[in-house]
């Protein structure tokens, strides 16, 4: 993809350093938003409404770079969508971004900012899985290693969840959790052909298009219009969700990838879990114990491993 003009200062920075900057700072903006969505759920709102103000925020954003992408398209600049691409577009924006968010917005009611980040960083995990499944792919000892690993460092801290909190609630939050990974992980997969006709930029735009406005109807179909007005604090923390945790974060990535490649830019993406164990720890006096940094370690040096061989992204 091209870069925006500001970005174009090799002379003063390199594209790597720049890159990596950007791949950085865009995962720990990321991992972050867990500890805003539990900053929001104070206020006493429900996860169709926290999905809904955070969206709302972020549509207007991601409809500008969709415009621009169709009037590129129009102008001949990039292939035109099939009527075929256009609704397996609106279907991987409902599947990757509007389920996928609900899901883990609602898990996010149950468990630790930390358990979640870890459990979504299993996604690449799952990406193997489902493609070994689905598409006949075969499945590596080193993946199968990687895997094990992983998910030993996610029990490790599942169970420091349950020793914490209410058992039934922690393993309903963990399971919400796993179903938001495992629907990434499928938009992953179905993504993968159609993002090289039409290009991360307005795949991205597209779907996130999509999911905003699945998940404003949602929030008019589930409440009345009266729920709109909320206490300040609820604009504030969903203006941050969408902006710092959702919008720049989006582009950060690609920008990086652009610069530094996807492999590399996936690599520093295993800074966020680590990210919000300090976050959660200083902000929401979430406990940092040996159980929460053995998990961590387990899960990030499982990954490490199975991106050793085939890469793929994490989730956002």
């Amino acid at each position: 993809m091209n870069l925006p003009s500001q970005l174009r200062f090799t002379t003063i920075v390199s594209p790597r350093v720049l890159g990596f900057f950007l791949a950085t700072v865009g995962a720990v903006l990321f991992a972050a938003k867990a500890i805003v969505v539990k900053f929001t759920y104070r206020y006493g709102i429900d996860a169709v409404t926290l999905i809904a103000f955070r969206m709302l925020f972020s549509l207007p954003f991601f409809a500008a770079v969709a415009w621009r992408e169709s009037h590129r398209a129009a102008q001949g600049e990039l292939p035109v969508l099939t009527g075929r691409e256009r609704v397996v577009l609106c279907l991987l924006g409902l599947l990757g971004y509007y389920l996928s968010s609900f899901l883990d917005f609602l898990g996010l009611q149950y468990v630790t900012a930390s358990l979640e980040r870890l459990i979504l960083f299993l996604s690449p995990t799952l990406v193997v899985l489902l493609s070994a499944w689905w598409l006949k792919r075969p499945v590596s000892p080193r993946q199968w290693v990687a895997m094990v690993v992983s998910y030993l460092g996610v029990i490790l801290v599942f169970a420091q969840d349950l020793a914490h909190g209410t058992g039934s609630h922690v393993a309903l939050g963990a399971l919400f959790i796993f179903g938001s990974a495992l629907s990434y992980a499928v938009y992953l997969i179905c993504s993968g052909e159609l993002v090289k006709r039409v290009g991360a930029t307005r795949l991205v735009a597209y779907a996130m298009t999509v999911s905003c406005i699945a998940c404003i109807v949602q929030f008019f179909v589930v409440h009345p219009p009266s729920m709109l007005i909320q206490p300040l604090g609820v604009y504030v923390y969903s203006f941050v969700h969408a902006t710092f945790n959702t919008v720049m974060p989006v582009f950060m990535l690609m920008w990086a990838v652009a610069l530094i490649g996807a492999p590399t830019a996936s690599l520093l993406g295993m800074v966020g879990p680590v990210s919000v164990l300090f976050l959660a720890a200083w902000l929401l006096d979430e406990p940092i114990t040996l159980w929460q940094l053995g998990g961590t370690a387990l899960v990030l040096c499982g990954i490490l491993v199975l991106m050793g061989g085939r890469r793929p992204e994490p989730k956002q």
